[in-house]
């Protein structure tokens, strides 16, 4: 009696198919988490952003506060704030896509708005490709809300 020995062409379709569909599947869930981290970059530059703006306004207090030293864009750093110039670019976006606005502190506690535009990024940087292309880090006095535009 004769083994047979291999696959026939008939089930090396049926893997290939099947494996096709997981592909199929897979593919645009994994570009969602991808985008997913490289927002993630940008979290945490906001993070390094809002910090800059507290200790500001700690050593500044309600008094020495000038909103316009905070508010504008960084794309060149912000001296006041302990920022450089490059100091924010990441390898997903650069210093040009952080902006600073609304910039308050009074009685009522420290504010202000970070806009994170991924399409302002420089120098061929890989931003996030799926929308939202921009995003918003707010804080006020309740703390940080990161709207998903």
């Amino acid at each position: 009696m004769r083994s047979k020995k291999g696959f026939t062409l008939v089930e090396l379709m049926v893997v290939i198919l099947i494996v096709g569909i997981l592909a199929s599947v897979a593919i645009p869930i994994m570009r969602g988490r991808i985008d997913s981290a490289k927002w993630s970059e940008a979290y945490a530059a906001c993070g390094s952003i809002a910090t800059g703006i507290r200790a500001y306004a700690a050593e500044k207090g309600t008094a020495g506060f000038v909103a316009a030293t905070v508010n504008g864009a960084l794309d060149d750093g912000n001296s006041a704030l302990g920022l450089a110039d490059l100091d924010l670019n990441g390898t997903y976006f650069s210093d040009a896509c952080y902006t600073v606005s609304g910039a308050a502190y009074g009685a009522t506690g420290l504010s202000f708005v970070i806009t994170v535009d991924a399409t302002a990024s420089e120098d061929g940087r890989a931003a996030p490709a799926t929308a939202p292309t921009s995003r918003t880090y707010t804080v006020t006095l309740s703390g940080p809300v990161v709207s998903t535009l």
